[in-house]
């Protein structure tokens, strides 16, 4: 399964406001960018963070309307999300990876790492059949 995992470093606003840090959260994860200027994906993530208290997965049709968003829209932004490995699916559920945003970047942050492990064992094979060691 590919996996497209996005890190920018964007300043992180003076303010404390909720929107602000949110938005900068996101925005660091790449997640609302581009031609969702609608900031669905973001909105999706609200909404499973308002009912993660729960526990429960939430399914799309809540969030479609919690959203007044087709679930077709919802949909596509949940496989994106998927493949950037912030929710996940469990049936007809979609989850928050990870019980808090904390533990979702905990997560994203192990999947960065064993990405970084596979790719430094793979470049130290490369340098080797170039006669070039360590």
């Amino acid at each position: 399964m590919a996996r497209q995992i996005i890190f920018r470093q964007v300043e992180r606003p003076r303010s404390k406001g909720d929107d602000d840090s949110l938005q900068w959260f996101f925005s660091s994860l790449g997640i609302g960018e581009g031609r969702d200027i609608d900031q669905v994906a973001q909105r999706i993530l609200i909404t499973l963070l308002e009912h993660q208290i729960s526990g429960n997965g939430v399914p799309v049709e809540r969030i479609s309307r919690d959203l007044d968003i087709s679930s077709s829209r919802i949909n596509h932004h949940i496989r994106n999300l998927v493949d950037a490995g912030v929710v996940y699916r469990q049936k007809r559920l979609i989850y928050l990876r990870g019980s808090s945003l904390q533990s979702m970047v905990q997560e994203l942050r192990k999947d960065a790492l064993r990405v970084l492990d596979d790719l430094e064992a793979a470049a130290a094979e490369i340098d080797r059949s170039f006669g070039i060691d360590e």
